[in-house]
């Protein structure tokens, strides 16, 4: 659906009729067809979310119209991943129904919280990349930035995660399963995307030589849409995620042939485009469906951008940067740079130094790495194949680029092979985010230490051709999920505090700062801890039969399981408590409970070993009567959005152990905080600002720095024998890890794990920071003790955070990068 302009709609407002009540009876019936008594969990959930959904849509109009009234600039906001997590609950706290939801259903026999329990969490994303992207979401609508996300509507998720005997068990994620309210699937907006064929040239009317791509394969393109309110706003914006659909759904001949599979393979392969997130690279035509998935969401986003620009500039090109602004959420959308070009050539008969200065102007890229191994590149005999037209578009994107190095720099001779797009070898490769900064006029970091390392070293050569592109935009989250939502009671301790006006400006927490030394306000704020505390240890009583001791120090790491991140660090500081208390039963320890939680990529085989080492430790702690009421571990199974939402409000300490110089940025670090969790962390990513903004008194770091790290490596300096000869209790943890201690029966399970820290050379560094890190851990262990220091320093971390909004990052964009006002 479009609203149109003003000057061909007819005046008509509507609202939506009757009670809230009333509006669920009615879905219940009308909608679902069923009746309305007994009331049903599963039918009322729905029931209330199409009654919410139809509030939604009212602003969404109005929204729609705004954008077409007051000619606004618009973002397109690419992203293969979105982590929007559940939405009920989100939509009723930035509409402000949460009053009249509990109105609506007090009768019940269910509570609202029952019902959000009804609702999977959207299989959309896998991590940081696609929480970030959510958020943004939010802070552009309570902005009332005229913006859009576009993705793709996957079918299923990355995977459902089951731990089996202590292994990652990986199952399908069929999150949609039982229906999905929230969607709008837009029949109306089916596009054509293609795939394989050639490249045609010929000569125009004019006598210029031009390109057609003919004989390809054609797949549709279909919109579906989430919408995305602001806070204490009436905005909605757009979220629009294409999915594969097929015209030719059966062949009647092959079924008549008897051919019952062949009927629908035309259909099956067409669709299997957004059918998983993220296909298993590991064979080549899981590499290929990730590069059909990344030209079909940019192919579709595109040819709407054009349409809805053509619709009120025609053939106006040059004003198109005055009218759309369109972000780069990593490399996985870059080919949009060659597809722009491409329509604006082959289709508007746009000529190239013209197209060109368009592009630049219209595009900008987030970087969200600092491992150059993690630069996505694709074969250039897969991306001919598939895209020729495209990879024809990239070799003269780059044979203009390296001419205007020559002419330039025509001293650094070594910028042509280091900043080529294409990286000649053995196997040609495509280097994408090469790609992205050349077709971009603002390329950011997502943290001030990533900015510098990509300025610094990662992209160093790019900054001197380009010394004003490379900027700085540090993440944030959005405050009305992570805390207002997630953390209902601390966040209505604050505002009886300091007043509501912290959920939509952030710098208001500052306000707290003064009853950080308030006895009785750290009382209070430890008793909200506290309950927070007993429900997640409810939670894990649910999920792994066990129940922590809420008084216990809850000592949390919960993020994507990676070598870098170092869950392995926080396993080992387990088993040494664990060999303490083996050393001595009568040991005085501050009692802790150890959280981990995060998925493995499926091939990732030592990080499936870690997770797997995680629930043997777990396992033989809980069980071992001598860890009673002292010591605890768990592993939650399936992280996700929903399960973050339990585990954070109930933490003590949060844990962002990153090898320094190897994390961007993290999020988890500042809802962690924002909580009112303290941090061990290492001066990585993110952790830097945090450590500046709530004061290295109130924080815990350690560990080798991103330089020492750099020059280490570099220098070959780092031998971690040298470590493990001089600590005693080092060589007792990394005797438990390679024995069976914790595989009894399976001697060697755990070999993997020991010899990626010695025989490997410890690329990431666990065993250089360990006794840093129990040095630092046994100083939390002390602070947590006194209570109502431990008070003050949460609280003072609580209301430092106002610099982590994602609103404050949205600002920065908008007026930095985008160039965009909010709407009137």
């Amino acid at each position: 659906m479009e609203v149109s302009d003003q000057s061909s709609r007819p005046e008509h407002d509507f609202k939506c009729q009757g009670t809230l009540l009333q509006a669920i009876h009615r879905h219940v019936v009308t909608t679902l067809g069923n009746d309305v008594f007994p009331p049903r969990k599963e039918t009322y959930y729905k029931g209330l979310a199409y009654a919410v959904r139809d509030r939604l849509m009212e602003r969404w109009v109005m929204a729609q119209r705004d954008f077409y009234d007051q000619k606004a600039k618009r973002v397109y906001y690419l992203s293969m991943e979105y982590l929007p997590g559940r939405f009920l609950m989100n939509y009723i706290t930035n509409l402000e129904l949460e009053q009249e939801v509990e109105a609506a259903i007090k009768d019940m026999p269910f509570t609202l919280q029952a019902l959000e329990e009804e609702e999977w969490d959207a299989g959309l994303g896998n991590g940081g990349l696609g929480r970030l992207a959510s958020c943004f979401m939010d802070s552009m609508a309570t902005l009332k930035i005229p913006g859009y996300g576009y993705g793709l509507r996957y079918d299923y998720g990355i995977f459902f995660q089951k731990i089996v005997n202590g292994y990652q068990v990986e199952k399908s994620d069929n999150w949609i399963r039982n229906g999905f309210p929230w969607e709008i699937k837009r029949t109306g907006f089916l596009y054509d995307v293609n795939f394989y064929g050639r490249s045609q040239a010929y000569i125009d009317s004019v006598g210029e030589t031009r390109y057609r791509w003919v004989d390809t394969q054609q797949v549709h393109a279909m919109a579906c849409d989430i919408m995305i309110p602001g806070y204490g706003t009436k905005h909605v914006n757009n979220m629009r995620l294409w999915e594969s659909v097929s015209d030719e759904a059966f062949s009647l001949t092959h079924f008549n042939d008897g051919d019952y599979t062949g009927a629908m393979q035309a259909k099956v392969r067409e669709e299997s485009i957004t059918k998983v997130l993220y296909p298993s690279d590991e064979k080549a035509e899981g590499r290929e469906l990730r590069l059909k998935q990344q030209y079909f969401m940019v192919a579709a986003t595109l040819h709407d951008i054009f349409r809805r620009f053509k619709k009120k500039h025609g053939q106006e090109f040059q004003k198109l940067p005055d009218q759309v602004a369109i972000q780069l959420n990593d490399t996985h959308p870059s080919i949009a740079v060659a597809e722009f070009m491409r329509r604006l050539l082959d289709e508007e008969m746009v000529g190239w130094d013209q197209a060109w200065e368009i592009a630049v102007k219209t595009f900008a890229y987030t970087n969200h790495t600092v491992l150059p191994e993690a630069l996505e590149t694709w074969p250039v005999e897969l991306l001919g194949r598939l895209l020729p037209r495209h990879l024809e578009i990239i070799y003269e994107i780059n044979h203009r680029f390296l001419e205007m190095l020559r002419q330039d720099f025509p001293h650094r001779p070594d910028l042509q092979n280091k900043l080529s797009i294409i990286k000649e070898g053995p196997t040609r490769l495509v280097r994408m985010a090469h790609l992205a900064i050349i077709g971009s006029h603002a390329v950011n970091g997502v943290a001030e230490l990533h900015s510098r390392i990509i300025r610094e070293s990662l992209f160093r050569d790019f900054n001197t051709i380009y010394p004003d592109r490379l900027t700085n935009v540090t993440n944030g989250i959005t405050p009305r999920r992570w805390l207002r939502q997630a953390n209902p009671e601390l966040s209505q301790l604050i505002s009886q505090a300091i007043g509501d006006a912290w959920i939509a400006d952030l710098d208001q927490l500052k306000r707290l700062i003064p009853l950080a030394d308030d006895a009785a306000f750290q009382q209070q704020w430890i008793a909200v801890k506290r309950i927070k505390k007993q429900q997640l240890s409810a939670y894990i009583q649910r999920k792994l039969k066990f129940s922590p001791n809420p008084d216990a120090l809850f000592d949390v790491q919960v993020k994507r399981i990676h070598e870098y991140k170092r869950q392995l660090l926080t396993i080992m500081h387990g088993i040494a408590l664990y060999r303490r208390l083996l050393i001595n039963p009568q040991l005085d320890m501050v009692p802790r409970t150890i959280i981990l939680a995060g998925k493995a990529a499926p091939a990732y085989h030592l990080a499936k070993n870690i997770i797997k080492l995680a629930n043997a430790v777990a396992e033989q702690i809980n069980n071992n009567p001598i860890c009673q009421g002292k010591l605890s571990m768990a592993f939650l199974p399936n992280y996700c959005i929903s399960q973050a939402e339990k585990v954070i409000p109930g933490a003590d300490l949060s844990e962002q152990i990153s090898t320094a110089g190897m994390e961007a940025s993290g999020t988890g670090n500042m809802k962690f905080a924002l909580n009112g969790a303290l941090t061990i962390g290492t001066l990585d990513g993110a952790n830097v600002e945090i450590m500046e903004e709530v004061g290295a008194e109130n924080i815990f770091i350690f560990g080798l720095t991103s330089e020492e790290v750099e020059q280490w490596r570099e220098g070959g300096l780092y031998n971690p024998r040298w470590y493990v000869e001089r600590d005693e209790e080092l060589r007792g943890v990394l005797q438990m890890i390679s024995s069976d201690t914790f595989c009894p029966g399976q001697p060697g399970l755990f070999e993997p794990i020991r010899a990626s820290l010695l025989e490997r050379g410890d690329y990431y560094m666990v065993i250089a920071d360990f006794r840093a890190y129990l040095d630092r851990q046994q100083e939390v262990a002390e602070t947590y003790r006194n209570t109502g220091e431990w008070a003050r320093r949460s609280i003072l971390n609580t209301a430092n955070m106002g610099k982590f909004s994602s609103d404050r990052a949205i600002r920065e964009y908008a007026r930095n990068i985008w160039d965009v006002e909010p709407l009137r």
